[in-house]
């Protein structure tokens, strides 16, 4: 009864209601069993080349016998052992920070944040005894995952201090953090890795170059920085007077007030935009493609443009596309626990009081 009572009140409550819900029932009906078909049903999964697909569905056997490129891109096959040992001590210090009952987490983040970066750049480039690879045999997953991080972890504190830039009294570090934000804001993201990747090599003096990858990271976090420093002042601009003013009345330097006061709450209300920020980066590292470089979707494109696989694009299509899916749907997922934690750790607080 309460089924029939929900039906009634939500999608048949009135003729335009009734109508959307039949339009809807229709779309799925054709859709989802012939998506399931090719999806599933009638796919191949089993085999080693094109020849082995012959069950007029997908042939997953493309996705099968290129998965090492997908994921590692021309990353020498034994040592993509690296890869995963440093994306494992990743998500072993991320679950330690994530879990309920550990003490000391402080130390664990900044642990993180100080000995990880030089740990992975060993593990993924080459050093204290181990062969170097090149990052122009970097690709797949691997490099998205690598461009996204680094853009993320970058892009968040330069864009807090753009932010706090921009509310400066000082007319110098105003002007030039508006200047910034207003110029990268204005261009796409296109101009500036085609900036950082041809023109600034013009710039610099003869002899010295930098890589490639390390110029699109450039590029990329400050970009997002940019758009990251807006979300942040909206989060700055919400946080009531009163607050700068029982700071100051306590005797707070300006940098304390930001730290243990401003921040801390300015930050709780723009966590959907800053996490949306996050996602936009995570999607857009697919532009390193037309530097030359071959992240998830470049090197889907790179196999499928093989005479052995042409006319199994879709395949590889829908696993990046899958991937992408996973990774900002688990982002999303994690703003919405942070956001609940967070409230509920500030109805106790209050409840103490």
């Amino acid at each position: 009864m309460k089924a029939a009572a929900w039906v009634r009140a939500k999608l048949l409550s009135s003729p335009v209601n009734a109508a959307l819900t039949a339009g809807c029932l229709a779309f799925l009906y054709w859709t989802v069993p012939a998506a399931l078909d090719w999806l599933v049903f009638s796919a191949d999964f089993l085999g080693e080349s094109r020849a082995d697909c012959t069950g007029g569905g997908a042939c997953w056997v493309f996705v099968k016998a290129r998965i090492g490129q997908f994921l590692y891109g021309f990353y020498p096959e034994g040592e993509r052992w690296r890869v995963n040992l440093a994306f494992a001590l990743l998500a072993a210090a991320s679950v330690a920070l994530l879990w309920p009952g550990l003490r000391r987490k402080g130390t664990v983040a900044l642990l993180l944040l100080v000995l990880y970066p030089p740990i992975a750049a060993i593990l993924f480039h080459g050093g204290a005894g181990l062969p170097a690879v090149e990052t122009a045999k970097w690709g797949g997953l691997f490099l998205t995952l690598v461009v996204a991080g680094v853009g993320i972890v970058a892009s968040f504190p330069i864009g807090i201090a753009l932010a706090l830039g921009r509310q400066s009294r000082l007319p110098a570090i105003k002007a030039l953090c508006v200047a910034f934000i207003e110029l990268v804001r204005g261009v796409p993201l296109i101009t500036v890795l085609f900036m950082a990747s041809v023109m600034l090599p013009l710039f610099l003096p003869e002899g010295v170059t930098f890589d490639k990858l390390l110029r699109a990271l450039v590029g990329i976090a400050l970009f997002y920085a940019a758009y990251m420093a807006e979300v942040v002042r909206g989060g700055l601009q919400a946080i009531p007077r009163t607050q700068y003013e029982a700071a100051e009345s306590l005797g707070c330097s300006y940098w304390q007030m930001m730290h243990l006061i401003v921040l801390p709450q300015a930050l709780r209300h723009v966590i959907p935009g800053i996490v949306g920020i996050f996602i936009a980066l995570f999607k857009d590292t697919t532009l390193v493609l037309i530097i030359g470089l071959f992240d998830l979707l470049g090197i889907v494109q790179a196999a499928v443009s093989d005479p052995q696989w042409i006319g199994y694009n879709v395949e590889g299509y829908v696993f990046a596309g899958l991937g992408f899916w996973l990774f900002c749907f688990a982002l999303s997922r994690f703003s919405q626990f942070l956001e609940r934690r967070l409230a509920f750790s500030r109805q106790h607080r209050t409840s103490t009081t």
